[in-house]
């Protein structure tokens, strides 16, 4: 008899919500021929927001240069783009060589976990985090300690938490702001507090900063790697979110501050780098050109830009709901709301995303599934139109009219 072909042990604990069972539920749904209103992945194309045109115009004036395999790096004028982007953001000293390309930001994290980690090392990360930060620790071996974010004070990170947890096998602090999944953007002081701590304890930061241009109300960007010259800083960027173009898999790495102490590790991140042979080259050739030009990602983000106001929208229909609050976003794409679970008849995050979606064709995705500690929350991605995000948020509002305790419909009444 054949022994059955079983997946790596590896992956027995992991998982990624965004694309996990109440995903694979829409789906289903969706070949019944219902429809869903997926508000469970930040994907801007679907919901009309399109690249600009200058940077689609540059891919295609250059796809006969993007045929052949390029440096293991990036192409000289994407990096030196980049290399430009962190003198004007307050980077100091970055060269041409420190500048690495990647088929997204995604593909770049994972590198720099298998080029970082031994078994058992440890990652410090936050909760709630983007959940393949804790997958890509997983995989690579390590073992990924979660910090607590703050909702109380606007989900900033907690600094004595991230003490508590470091031990001598700490290799690094990941720091998400723009936070994927609670829009928060962080205060100077908390950076310069895990600035601090990383130079004390002699750990790397890893900068997902992703979202630095979708900010909101006035809200600053700080980033990390602009706070010291004495701490190794990977700073990670691309295409995906400020010029939505999600499908080209354009990502960058800054690497920053106390390079010199980082010789080996770079070596292996190198060797990565060069086992892929190189990115995707046609999104190379639009990363000069979305850098150097005009930021319509402004234009969003305003007061009377559609991202603001959806954002405006989601929040106060959200947060009119009796037993619903939300802390409102200062960036990014995401509302992080929380359920008081004492008002309603589910027992936690993930009935209510799995019930939502059967009995309300909503999808959204459970705050556990980005590792929070608590099962009483969900994200909510804005990118919907104006309309669309009217018909979502009321169908919440009735899933949760109708799921409510007895105690609590009497004390509203």
């Amino acid at each position: 008899m054949l022994n059955n072909i079983n997946k790596s042990n590896r992956l027995n604990n992991l998982s990624y919500a965004i694309r996990g069972p109440v995903f694979e539920k829409a789906q289903q749904l969706e070949a019944m021929g219902q429809k869903i209103i997926n508000l469970n992945i930040g994907n801007p194309a679907p919901f009309g927001f399109d690249v600009p045109d200058e940077i689609v115009h540059d891919m295609i004036m250059n796809i006969r240069n993007a045929q052949g395999y390029v440096h293991h790096l990036g192409i000289f004028a994407a990096r030196k783009a980049i290399m430009h982007y962190t003198q004007q953001i307050g980077i100091h000293g970055v060269t041409i060589d420190d500048i690495f390309i990647g088929n997204g930001v995604s593909e770049l994290i994972v590198m720099t976990m298998q080029a970082l980690l031994n078994d058992g090392d440890e990652i410090l990360i936050p909760s709630p985090d983007y959940p393949l930060w804790t997958t890509s620790v997983a995989l690579s071996g390590g073992k990924p300690v979660h910090y607590i974010c703050d909702e109380e004070s606007d989900w900033n990170p907690d600094l004595d938490d991230i003490r508590r947890k470091i031990t001598r096998k700490t290799k690094g602090i990941v720091v998400i702001n723009p936070n994927n999944p609670t829009g928060a953007v962080y205060d100077k002081d908390v950076l310069e507090g895990i600035i601090k701590i990383a130079a004390e304890h002699n750990l790397m930061v890893f900068a997902d900063e992703i979202y630095d241009k979708i900010l909101f109300d006035g809200a600053k960007h700080i980033p990390m790697g602009s706070l010291s010259d004495d701490v190794f800083v990977m700073t990670y960027g691309g295409l995906s979110k400020n010029y939505r173009a999600t499908g080209f898999r354009g990502g960058w790495v800054i690497l920053s501050g106390a390079t010199h102490r980082a010789k080996s590790f770079v070596e292996g991140f190198t060797l990565l780098a060069s086992l892929r042979l190189c990115a995707n080259v046609p999104a190379q050739y639009a990363i000069q050109t979305a850098l150097g030009g005009y930021q319509s990602i402004n234009d969003l983000v305003a007061p009377t830009g559609r991202l603001c106001k959806q954002r405006d929208l989601v929040h106060y229909k959200i947060t009119d709901i009796p037993g619903v609050t939300c802390v409102k976003p200062k960036g990014a794409l995401y509302l992080f709301p929380k359920i008081d679970l004492r008002k309603f008849s589910f027992k936690d995050d993930e009935q209510f995303t799995y019930d939502l979606l059967c009995e309300q064709k909503v999808l959204v995705v459970s705050g556990t599934g980005f590792n929070y500690i608590k099962p009483d929350h969900f994200r909510i991605v804005f990118l919907a139109s104006s309309e669309e995000l009217e018909t979502a948020t009321g169908r919440i509002r009735n899933f949760l009219d109708h799921t409510r305790t007895r105690v609590d419909e009497l004390e509203l009444a």
